[in-house]
């Protein structure tokens, strides 16, 4: 006779409590992760609250003088009279910003009686930051980015100071920067240009993206329109320029555009682990140029330009550098061109771009000072997320290079977690980022160009 069969335990059953939980963590994530119909909120919500922050920033933080002074003594002077830029200097130095710069400054200079209403002044910066923060979502959202992605815009402490306690004009420079991408992912190209070329009037960190800026008119709007449209970017620097150049052309564009100015070690933010004197060196300079023209070379050759069949620096020699150089024309036939810029110029395709080559700039800069994280903060981030790593790496690095742009005044360990940061994402993002870098052009023709 077989034994009894031994009792089976009622199965249990989960608790309200862990049912409730799960379900609400479900819905968190897919609303993070876009697959929610309240995904599109989430910028919304963000916005709302960095605008509340930002209020509370100028109420509660002290205003820090820096460079405000200075910019007004350089607008007062400019309003005066004086159009000589090699005599027009404030308390901090020398003007060594384009025109844009002046006249911008110089409405601002109105605006909060020569400059004594700073918080009227914060005030204004706040809402450049927002309009800011507004257009850099909008290319994210356009471009795909998840909304988990999102809180990264918002979260940074130091850009809020760069914007609202120090009004520098980095923000400005930024914010044209945005506005010119946003622009370019909706196919208005002539706008576009025009207000990168008042960006890049303002300040010449925006030539860090120019590379990729031609790329995307390239493809976007063909070569003779790309090479229109760069006219206009020279065009634009001559015509503000002409109230200086009149007076003292050379020391205009010389103190404008001074692309061999000697920077102080004490106010670098990436470079203090290498010391001093490999700092100041011409050997470090020249070094981090060619490190510069190496990574463009790289990014070009073997991602930016693998629509148009480019796939190694000797096709980019022969398939782009060549034809323009020997023939003064377009590189592609109309067909080519039409193709390229139906299936290549993406919204992604123009974000990865443009900010990869603003990355790879700030990387290899001669030094970055604590302004520069402007045109930083919101790279990063979409990035990162191109790299394809997951999230929490995602956050990870991001933190890493927060941390490390606050830290005041930089040290070996900062300034080297800075570069590490930028170095790492810009590893990542040539690797995982291929999806808008797909050829555009039929294989065949790519073939039967390359036996003839």
């Amino acid at each position: 006779m077989a034994p009894p069969a031994a009792p089976v335990a009622p199965a249990r059953t989960a608790s309200p409590t862990l049912h409730f939980l799960r379900a609400a963590s479900t819905f968190v994530l897919d609303i993070l992760t876009g697959r929610s119909a309240l995904s599109p909120l989430v910028p919304f919500v963000l916005f709302f609250l960095d605008a509340v922050l930002s209020g509370l920033v100028i109420w509660k933080i002290p205003y820090t003088e820096i460079d405000w002074v200075a910019y007004m003594e350089q607008v007062g002077q400019f309003l005066s009279g004086e159009r000589d830029y090699l005599q027009i200097a404030g308390g901090t130095g020398p003007l060594v910003y384009p025109a844009g710069h002046v006249y911008v400054y110089t409405v601002l200079h109105k605006v909060t009686a020569e400059g004594q209403n700073i918080f009227l002044a914060q005030i204004v910066f706040a809402a450049l930051y927002l309009v800011a923060l507004a257009v850099a979502m909008a290319c994210y959202w356009k471009a795909g980015a998840p909304p988990y992605v999102f809180p990264l815009l918002v979260l940074s402490k130091r850009l809020h100071s760069i914007y609202m306690l120090r009004c520098f004009n980095d923000g400005i420079a930024a914010l044209c920067l945005w506005v010119a991408v946003l622009c370019f992912q909706g196919r208005h190209w002539s706008l576009g240009m025009l207000v990168y070329a008042w960006g890049l009037g303002t300040k010449m960190s925006l030539l860090l993206a120019l590379p990729a800026v031609g790329v995307v008119l390239l493809f976007g709007c063909g070569f003779w329109r790309a090479l229109r449209l760069a006219m206009v970017l020279v065009v634009v620097q001559l015509a503000i320029a002409i109230p200086f150049a009149l007076e003292n052309a050379r020391g205009y564009f010389g103190r404008a555009f001074e692309l061999s100015r000697q920077f102080y070690f004490r106010w670098t933010v990436n470079w203090r682990f290498v010391g001093e004197e490999l700092f100041l060196s011409a050997p470090f300079a020249l070094g981090l140029l060619a490190v510069h023209v190496a990574l463009l070379v790289l990014f070009l050759s073997t991602r930016w330009l693998r629509p148009a069949g480019v796939c190694s620096p000797a096709s980019l020699f022969s398939r782009i550098v060549m034809p323009i150089a020997t023939t003064c024309a377009s590189p592609f036939s109309q067909s080519e061109e039409a193709l390229l810029s139906a299936r290549a110029v993406s919204p992604q395709f123009v974000l990865t771009t443009i900010l990869t080559a603003n990355l790879l700039g700030l990387l290899t800069a001669r030094s970055l000072h604590y302004q520069f994280y402007a045109y930083l903060a919101w790279t990063t981030p979409f990035l990162l997320w191109r790299s394809g790593v997951h999230p929490v790496l995602q956050y990870g690095i991001w933190a890493v290079q927060e941390w490390a742009w606050n830290v005041f005044p930089s040290t070996p360990i900062s300034s080297g977690a800075v570069v590490a940061a930028m170095t790492v994402t810009a590893g990542l993002v040539w690797w995982g980022a291929r999806e808008e870098y797909a050829p555009a052009l039929p294989a065949k023709k790519q073939e039967s160009k390359k036996q003839g």
